[in-house]
Order: C-alpha cells, then structure tokens, then sequence
C-alpha cells in the first residue's frame, strides 16, 4: 500500500502549459523557468505533456526533453508526466523515460485511440504500472470516450494498477462513490471549474490548469477549500471561476495561455490544429484575466 508520505500527486500540481517560440519551436529556457517559477508560488509540482502541454503534436525527441526539462528545474519528486499513448507499449515506455529521469509517478489516460471495452482498459494499465511508477488514471471521458466510471476504478485500484484518478468527468457526484468503493484511492480535482465541490467531496489534490498564469490565488483557493475554510474559498472561486470554467472547454490551452502572456508569463502561440481564440473569446479571457489582476489575485 502507498503511505501520505510517497503520494507526490497530492496537492496543486500544475499540468504546464509549454512555451512555443514564434516559430512554435519549444523554448525549454522558458519552460525550466516557469516550472521554477510554479514552485516557488507555492505549487507542489507539475504534469508536463498532458493535454494542456500540447503533448499530442511534439515529436518524441521534444516530449522527452519537456520531461527532463522540468526535472532539472524543480527535481523528479515534483514531476508527474503524462504518458499518454496511443499503443499500451508506447506509453510504456514512456513510463520509463520518466522513470529514468528521476520521476516518481506517471499520469495515464485510457486507450484513447477507439472506445476500448473494460478488458482493455485494464490490460492497458496493467502494461504500463509494469514500469515500476505508481499510476495516477486521468477519466476524460468527454475527450477519450472511454469512461472510467467509479466501478472500473476500484478494479483498477484493486489490482494495484492505479493509485489516484484525476477526475475530469465534470460529475462530482462520483466523488462519494469512489470513495465507497476504493476508499484508498485518491481523488484528485481534473477541472478548474469543479476545484470547490470536489475538494469538499475529500479531494487529495489537483491536477490544474488556470495556476499557469495564477499560481498564488489558486494554491490559496485550494488550500482553504481542502481546510474548510468555505469562506475564504467561496470568496476566490467566485472572483476566479470566469477564469477556471475555460478549463473545461476546447479552447482551454489558447484561453491559458493567453492568460500567462496578459500576466506577464511565457505563454506564445499554438501549435496546429488549435488555431487562435476568435477574437470575442480572446476579449472575455482578457477582460476576465485582467478582472482578476485588478483584484490583486496575479
């Protein structure tokens, strides 16, 4: 059984968002330097190559770099990369790059190639926990179209496959029923726009996306949502949700990163096929980013 002690997924860990240069190479000096810059404001680590690390369009020799980037920047007990994969095999090994370079745990999605049946799904992770990191699942049904639902995740944290799932589904109301049935499993939040409800629920920690360009307001919203200090969490989720709710929508990694430039922060473009917010979208993050500044939350 894995103790509190070794459970380095437990607080705000940011998924990073990567810097592209104009030419959209990847500018892995920024990069190191916001990965140092998260922690220092008081996040707990950081998920590169997740979906808002744009991991889908690197090549392989960029993906491995991003992870021995933010190693090198913030050490690999901070350091949860994301290995997805199409192939069982690939995710492998990339579980092993990240192993390799000093990570001590992994986040997977499911087979997200085709809607994978339940065999497959557990015959996935039960592939890559064969890499000797523990496994954090990621449940984006909305994305993967493979649900993992509360009763797929305790067969999963059974068989000793997973040991925390980040929650995306948006219900959280599975919450409770994770906790029923695999009580030992943690429960980390997935979406920004859901951080209150599932930090009430009994949430371990969150796997975030607006602490890119927010870092302080967000560790702070966190850590008095998961105290109870309703109040002081009420007051920041409501000042940030105009922000938090473009997490959960197509645009999240253009409205971030427009967000990390408005304050300051090594955002730059996309890479394609995201293409540029339309300019009614780009004008709400704006308004909302700058909304947020104003009230001392950057």
């Amino acid at each position: 059984m894995t103790t509190t002690e070794n459970r380095p997924w437990r607080g705000v860990l940011v998924a990073t968002a990567l810097p592209l240069n104009d030419d959209l190479s990847v500018n892995h000096d920024r990069y190191a330097a916001h990965c140092a810059w998260l922690v220092e404001n008081g996040c707990d680590g950081v998920v590169p190559n997740g979906s808002l690390g744009e991991y889908q369009v690197l090549t392989p020799e960029e993906r491995a770099r991003v992870v021995e980037t933010a190693v090198s920047a913030v050490g690999g007990s901070r350091v949860m990369p994301g290995v997805a994969a199409y192939g069982s095999a690939e995710a492998r090994r990339w579980a092993e790059q990240a192993r390799d370079a000093g990570c001590e745990a992994v986040m997977l999605l499911p087979p997200n190639a085709y809607r994978a049946d339940e065999r497959s799904v557990l015959a996935h992770y039960a592939a890559v926990a064969g890499a000797g990191l523990p496994v954090v699942a990621y449940n984006n049904p909305i994305d993967t179209k493979v649900d993992l639902v509360p009763e797929l995740l305790a067969k999963l944290h059974a068989e000793g496959f997973v040991h925390a799932v980040k929650e995306f589904s948006g219900d959280v109301r599975r919450a409770y029923r994770i906790a029923e049935l695999a009580p030992e499993l943690d429960l980390l939040v997935g979406a920004d726009d859901v951080l209150l409800e599932l930090a009430v629920a009994g949430a371990k920690g969150w796997v975030a996306g607006y602490p890119n360009a927010l870092p302080a307001a967000g560790v702070e919203l966190y850590r008095a949502a998961v105290a109870g200090d309703v109040d002081t969490a009420g007051r920041l989720y409501r000042q940030l949700h105009p922000l938090l709710r473009w997490d959960s929508r197509v645009e999240f990694v253009q409205a971030i990163k427009l967000s990390m430039d408005i304050v300051g922060r090594p955002g730059g473009p996309v890479r394609p096929p995201r293409v540029p917010l339309l300019p009614e979208q780009e004008a709400a993050v704006r308004a909302a980013t700058e909304k947020a500044v104003a009230a001392g939350l950057a």
